[in-house]
Order: C-alpha cells, then structure tokens, then sequence
C-alpha cells in the first residue's frame, strides 16, 4: 500500500487536527515528531506528499527539505511547507529549496486540502 501523506509536526494539536480532517477525505496518512524521523519515515514509507513543519525538533523543516532536494534518488515525495513562520524570507527559502507549496498557520482546512489534492495529482519526479 502506498502512503498518501507523511506529516512532519511536533505541535499535538495541530497534529491532531490534520490527521483528522485528511483521513476524513479518505487519505492514508501517518506522522512523526521531528525532522530526523521524518527523514527516515520518507524512505520508509515513501509517503507521495510531506507535510512539514518548519519549527521542528532535532533537525528544522527547512535541512529536512535541503536534506530531501540534496538527494532526489532517496527521497521522491512532493512537499508542502507548513508554518506559523510566514515572513517573507521564509517562503523565500522553502521556494529557493523547491518546496512544492507553502501554507502559513493558522490556515484553513480547506486550504490544507486544496493544497494536499494538488500535490497529490502531481507526479512526483524520480531521479534516475
């Protein structure tokens, strides 16, 4: 089976919540608290999109998604950027790291999943 959604957040709230509203569409999602156990859970379960958290424990969104771009072969789901940091430098930097899209909190559920049914229809680029 393959994983439609891994979700990157350390805030049990906000985890919650988005759990909640992205099974209810009826997609498969699992989650971790942190930016190293993101990394191994994409190789794990190659989720097709990342919803992640920049203010992450043990390793911060934006290396996460360095990290990912930095290796196209091992990791291959689309991301979307998901923070309460919204200023301009920070969408500025997910863009340069190629994040696939970017929603500033607090933020919609609708908005979360247009964004998510988006990346979910875009193939992701294998390297290769």
């Amino acid at each position: 089976m393959v994983l439609d959604i891994l979700i990157a957040e350390d805030e049990p709230a906000i985890l919650e919540s988005l759990e909640f509203i992205l099974q209810r569409k009826g997609w498969s999602v699992a989650a971790v608290h942190d930016g190293e156990a993101a990394l191994e859970a994409l190789v794990r379960l190659q989720p097709r999109v990342l919803l992640l958290d920049i203010m992450l424990p043990r390793k911060n969104g934006m290396d996460v998604l360095k990290t990912i771009r930095a290796q196209p072969e091992l990791y291959q789901a689309n991301v979307l950027v998901l923070t309460a940091r919204g200023q301009r430098y920070d969408r500025k930097m997910a863009s340069d790291l190629n994040a696939d899209g970017f929603i500033t909190k607090p933020y919609s559920n609708s908005e979360v999943i247009a964004e998510v049914s988006r990346l979910l229809s875009t193939p992701q680029i294998v390297a290769g």
